[in-house]
């Protein structure tokens, strides 16, 4: 048997589908399948149900696949020492990130890290925090950038930043004439919110339901799962929004005027790197996590960077 072959049952597994783990594995559909009936064959057992869909690795299969990602895993080791030795990071790295934050985050990010790591070719996915969590421990994803990520057995993390909420209200609103705002004057009835899902729908709801509850109420009832999209409901005139600090610093779509920090203590999130466990590319993650605390150190206010650029966590 070969690793090629461990490497083609291992992503039939994840993907349970010959066509989506061929692409993964950058094969055409009939190279992995024959790479898999060989690996059956030599060992003289049947790895997966090919009449289920998706899918799925039989009894003897998942044993396999199982101590097939561990071999996988030490082989992949050896890479990673040879790196350490050389001080020169190459390969894939996939990172989950949040909607909340990919705008904002990764431009701030790519230049840097490419320049610094010209043979790593990073691989950004957005998903909500929990989908990013399963991603990570199912090897999909080899890290996330998450806020408030749900408890999860074999995921460490590593926080990163603290990141402000500020206000966005729209011209006319009731609150557009102050400098600041505090928690309390925030309603539900005049406050756009992302849709279910969103860790950062059930930030807001916790913060309005800290608040006045003043009525404003809003004419249309609308959940979005992009800020961008609340943002300019707000520049046409309705209501106001929550938005992350990143989301308003320097030039871009969002209109200064309208924004309205909050009163001390402002609330705010903490961004957090997540990775498995079992991780193997250490190297490779601890390089990406400093390069996201160096990138975002001059957008955030003093202290809230909470990892140290050369830190070696994870």
């Amino acid at each position: 048997m070969t690793l090629l072959q461990l490497n083609y049952a291992v992503a039939l597994d994840r993907h349970g589908h010959f066509g989506q783990a061929a692409e993964a594995c950058h094969v055409t559909q009939p190279a992995l399948s024959a790479g898999v009936q060989k690996l059956e064959a030599e060992l003289g057992a049947v790895l997966f149900d090919r009449s289920s869909h998706p899918i799925t690795p039989t009894t003897v299969g998942r044993a396999v696949v199982a101590q097939a990602r561990h071999v996988l895993a030490e082989a992949e080791r050896l890479e990673d020492l040879v790196s350490q030795a050389t001080g020169e990071l190459a390969g894939e790295l996939r990172v989950g990130v949040l909607s909340t934050l990919a705008p904002y985050l990764i431009p701030l990010v790519i230049g840097p890290f490419a320049r610094r790591y010209p043979r790593v070719e990073l691989v950004f996915e957005e998903l909500v925090a929990e989908a990013i969590v399963d991603h990570v421990r199912r090897d999909l994803l080899d890290a996330g950038l998450v806020a408030t990520p749900p408890p999860a057995r074999g995921i460490e993390e590593v926080p990163l930043f603290e990141e402000p909420l500020v206000g966005y209200v729209a011209p006319g609103h009731r609150l557009h004439d102050r400098t600041e705002i505090g928690v309390e004057d925030l309603s539900a009835d005049d406050v756009w919110t992302m849709r279910e899902g969103h860790c950062f729908r059930d930030q807001a709801l916790a913060l309005m339901a800290q608040g006045s509850g003043r009525p404003d109420a809003k004419a249309v009832e609308f959940e979005s799962g992009n800020l961008e999209t609340l943002q300019r409901i707000v520049d046409r005139g309705f209501g106001m929004t929550l938005l992350p600090w990143l989301a308003v610093q320097g030039e871009g779509s969002h209109a200064p005027s309208s924004v309205r920090p909050f009163r001390a203590p402002a609330p705010s999130r903490t961004v957090r790197l997540v990775y498995a466990t079992t991780l193997v590319r250490r190297q490779l993650v601890r390089a990406f996590a400093a390069e996201v605390a160096r990138a975002v150190a001059s957008d955030l206010p003093p202290g809230s960077v909470l990892l140290a650029p050369e830190s070696s966590a994870p």
